[in-house]
């Protein structure tokens, strides 16, 4: 089994507040995440496939097919968006880097599915340089 990873970078602001809690609360649970003005970040996503090498390409999925994909489906919609507000698939949903990973798999996994030969393997979210979330479907 060989694994591919395609690297792309977006911007995003978010808010994390539960309407049914206290100020008080989201503010003990969420501190800085919960600013009613929202607050931002530069995301890194790292989307990994995994499959065997075609015979004829020596690829498992091709590598700009993978980020063109990544771009035209999570890119375009997320990127310098509040993902509160703006994001089809966000809406309704807590907006944490593990839901949002989430997210994103549910979106990528049927257009990755219809190429054949290989399968979303991982998607990684890194919000800031100390913490990412793995999400493996």
């Amino acid at each position: 089994m060989v694994y591919l990873t395609r690297v792309e970078n977006f911007n995003a602001a978010h808010r994390l507040h539960n309407p049914s809690w206290t100020e008080a609360q989201n503010l003990e649970v969420f501190g800085k995440c919960n600013n009613a003005n929202w607050h931002g970040h530069n995301y890194e996503l790292h989307v990994t496939v995994k499959g065997e090498p075609n015979a004829e390409t020596g690829f498992i999925f091709n590598a700009k097919t993978l980020g063109d994909l990544i771009k035209d489906v999570i890119v375009e919609k997320v990127d310098h968006r509040n993902l509160n507000l703006d994001v089809d698939f966000m809406k309704g949903k807590f907006t944490s880097a593990e839901n949002f990973a989430m997210g994103i798999w549910n979106e990528l996994k049927p257009h990755i599915d219809k190429v054949g030969g290989s399968q979303l393997h991982c998607v990684k979210l890194v919000e800031t340089p100390k913490i990412y979330v793995e999400y493996f479907g």
